[in-house]
């Protein structure tokens, strides 16, 4: 193993235990969308099976994120938790190909990161294979390897505004982490569709690149931010295209039952996607439409899934997309 690798390795773990328990950030509405109590047409009879019978199903209040979350954001996660989990997992694979985080040992101006100091610009060193991961029972020793410099996640240029895909446990403990959830498939759909039996977000239009990201190659993600065409009838932004999402449902047959035990998905069984990537051709794009992954995938993470946080908590009546 090269010597800086083997220095930025233990730097890793020297993170994950130190910041484990950090607290999110304060809830806040800034960004996050009001789903008003009520019921909606979920499903279709004129598509594949898994989405019939259409049904009417109530939704109670909740909020969602406008945005997918961005690997900037993601990269805030990492920086305040590590990348090595309580259990020992790896919360990011950055050794994939399209992977837009790496970790970087970077010069800090003053004492701490953690107390708003000024960084440098950035210098990459050698990167860690996952192979080389170590143990966390192994000694914790001062990040990276030179005085004045940490191990910070850093996002590639032009990237930091692109969606991020991440295993379902790691979209789990992000949106925990800022004192949120994961949204249930029924809140998903009517955050997408509303009452009016639309098919897609923007209505019945056919897409195209004003409204969502689609049919291009493996790896083409494009900003989260910046299609206000494509925006569902709450004000959600992006929810077909440039990446599918994870829900915290587990699939079963309609009609949805709110108490089956469809919405106790953990990490075990299949759990339901949602929405479209950017990679999928446009007769994909559908708010109807159910994929789902087992658990090995759910765990492994896929490159066309990323997530957004909901919540039930009152985040406001003035806030952007509240009440008024």
């Amino acid at each position: 193993m090269p010597r800086m690798a083997r220095h930025l390795i233990p730097a890793l773990v020297a993170v994950a235990l130190g910041c484990a328990t950090a607290p999110g950030p304060a809830a806040r509405a800034d960004g996050v969308m009001l789903i008003q109590a009520g019921a909606f047409w979920m499903g279709r009879n004129d598509g594949p099976s898994d989405e019939a019978p259409l049904h009417r199903v109530y939704v109670r209040d909740f909020w969602l994120e406008r945005h997918k979350v961005t690997n900037a954001e993601f990269a805030e996660f990492l920086d305040a938790v590590g990348v090595v989990s309580p259990e020992g997992e790896q919360r990011y694979d950055w050794e994939a190909a399209d992977a837009r985080i790496q970790p970087r040992c970077t010069h800090v101006s003053g004492t701490s990161t953690a107390t708003g100091s000024t960084r440098d610009v950035p210098s990459r060193r050698d990167v860690p294979s996952r192979r080389d991961l170590p143990r966390l029972d192994l000694p914790v020793v001062r990040p990276c390897f030179a005085s004045g410099t940490v191990l910070i996640w850093t996002v590639d240029p032009g990237y930091g505004h692109h969606p991020v895909a991440v295993s379902w446990l790691d979209a789990g403990a992000f949106c925990a982490w800022r004192g949120r959830r994961l949204p249930t498939e029924a809140e998903w759909e009517k955050a997408a569709r509303g009452d009016d039996r639309r098919r897609y977000p923007w209505g019945d239009a056919a897409p195209t690149e004003a409204h969502a990201i689609f049919g291009r190659p493996s790896g083409a993600t494009a900003s989260a931010i910046g299609r206000p065409g494509g925006a569902g009838p709450y004000g959600v932004h992006d929810l077909l295209g440039n990446l599918r999402e994870w829900t915290a449902t587990i699939p079963k047959p309609y009609p949805y039952q709110h108490d089956d035990g469809r919405e106790s998905f953990t990490d075990a069984g299949r759990v339901v996607v949602r929405g479209a990537s950017h990679d999928d051709p446009e007769d994909a794009l559908s708010v109807t439409r159910r994929w789902s992954y087992d658990r090995r995938r759910a765990a492994s993470g896929q490159h066309v899934v990323g997530f957004r946080c909901a919540t039930s908590d009152d985040l406001g009546e003035v806030a952007p997309g509240g009440r008024r």
